[in-house]
């Protein structure tokens, strides 16, 4: 690990003023990426800015069909909060496959989206659900936000304040797991809006994506059945140790047609 400055702001005007004055730095939510990156030199910031003290930046609420979740939340708190199982149970169980205990009570939602790791799940929640980004600067809608691998629509120094998921008529998510990591080699989210039919595969590309064919079919039969004759392309899909291009395309339909039974009872 390289040697850099830790500080641990009081409220985001500090953190932010910090973030200015520092000469390469870096936000810090849960830690749950960025110090492993960092015990194995793979990044030297100059600045290391913990925002995990910032409680005003934790916390879920339910008002007006709309579930509201403090970025600093742990994944844990979304997994154990009767609020979002009630209103978003497809939300909390996403939450709790998140790792293992340790990331789950370490990690948290901001972190995870601001890092846009293309094997999380959070993503494909924010990009089914049709959720909203609120910053310190402005708020950004759910298919603007992820824009590659590692890569969102924040801009510099821009910090991840809160996410705002409408509740939706029916919703779930299945994943097919690393057995190490627990990461996703593929997950779907399924989500019936009132916008339609939305879609959102995590694990299987650079950066998620919403599967269109499936949202087409979905929006007019509502079942398993629906999806079991799309095939995905490869192209383009992440091809690794673990799992060729192919064997994720195959997978994306076989997880929706699992989150939609799920979804459906």
């Amino acid at each position: 690990m390289y040697q850099f400055a830790y500080h641990r702001p009081g409220s985001l005007a500090e953190a932010e003023k910090l973030f200015s004055a520092a000469e390469d730095p870096k936000f810090m939510s849960g830690g749950q990426t960025l110090i492993p990156t960092l015990k194995q030199r793979l990044a030297s910031p100059s600045d290391i800015i913990d925002l995990g003290g910032l409680k005003d930046l934790a916390g879920i609420s339910v008002a007006d069909g709309v579930v509201t979740i403090g970025a600093a939340t742990r994944h844990a708190d979304v997994a154990s909060s009767a609020e979002v199982r009630k209103a978003i149970p497809a939300l909390a169980d996403l939450a709790g496959w998140i790792g293992d205990p340790l990331v789950r009570h370490r990690g948290t939602i901001g972190g995870s989206i601001a890092n846009a790791d293309p094997s999380a799940d959070y993503p494909a929640a924010v990009v089914a659900l049709n959720a909203t980004v609120h910053t310190t600067r402005r708020t950004i809608a759910a298919d603007d936000f992820f824009t590659g691998m590692f890569e969102t629509a924040l801009h510099t120094g821009e910090i991840v304040t809160k996410i705002a998921f409408p509740v939706a008529a029916q919703a779930a998510y299945e994943k097919f797991r690393n057995p190490a990591s627990r990461y996703a080699m593929v997950g779907v989210f399924v989500a019936r809006t009132a916008g339609g039919v939305r879609v959102a595969v995590t694990g299987a590309a650079p950066s998620v994506f919403r599967q269109e064919a499936m949202e087409a079919a979905l929006g007019k039969s509502f079942t398993p059945d629906a999806v079991a004759g799309i095939k995905v392309s490869p192209d383009g899909l992440n091809a690794d140790l673990h799992a060729s291009a192919e064997y994720r395309a195959h997978l994306v339909t076989v997880m929706a047609k699992r989150a939609v039974a799920r979804a459906n009872g």
